[in-house]
């Protein structure tokens, strides 16, 4: 299984959700679930931002390697789930075909009662993007939360 997390720029919020994802998948042996991330926006090859790259190794993790990339039609069609950081990122991925597929996190991670988005810390000072990390990571365990006891049900 593949999730795709989709921001503006692929610098801040999908880069560490992906991140976040990865060691959490890590953490519960979901050894069939793949993670990545993509922009609405993004320029192609650019590095995560320092923001992200500095709340990222406070909390173990290593973005330097990541290179943002564009969202597509073939990046959408390649996931199983999407999942958004607001309802214009979600816009655009329904747009590339991703509509059975597709929510924001908030309304993924809780069964579609609070569709908020999740907050931008682009070009904020390092305690916003200590405030999203905190928020990416716990509604990305409920997220993970919830595709766990959906695939169970499912299996049964």
């Amino acid at each position: 299984m593949k999730i795709l997390f989709v921001c503006t720029g692929n610098t801040c919020r999908s880069p560490l959700s992906e991140a976040i994802a990865r060691r959490i998948v890590i953490e519960r042996g979901l050894t069939d679930i793949e993670v990545a991330s993509a922009g609405t926006s993004a320029w192609e090859g650019a590095p995560a931002s320092d923001g992200a790259l500095l709340v990222g190794m406070e909390h173990g993790l290593d973005l330097s390697n990541h290179r943002a990339q564009l969202l597509s039609r073939e990046l959408v069609a390649g996931s199983d789930l999407v999942l958004a950081m607001g309802p214009h990122h979600l816009e655009r991925v329904e747009a590339l075909g991703g509509t059975d597929n597709a929510y924001t996190l908030a309304g993924y991670a809780s069964h579609g009662r609070n569709d908020r988005a999740i907050s931008d810390p682009v070009g904020a000072e390092l305690t916003v993007y200590r405030t999203t990390y905190a928020e990416l990571e716990r509604e990305i365990r409920r997220a993970l939360d919830r595709l766990t006891a959906d695939r169970s049900s499912d299996a049964s």
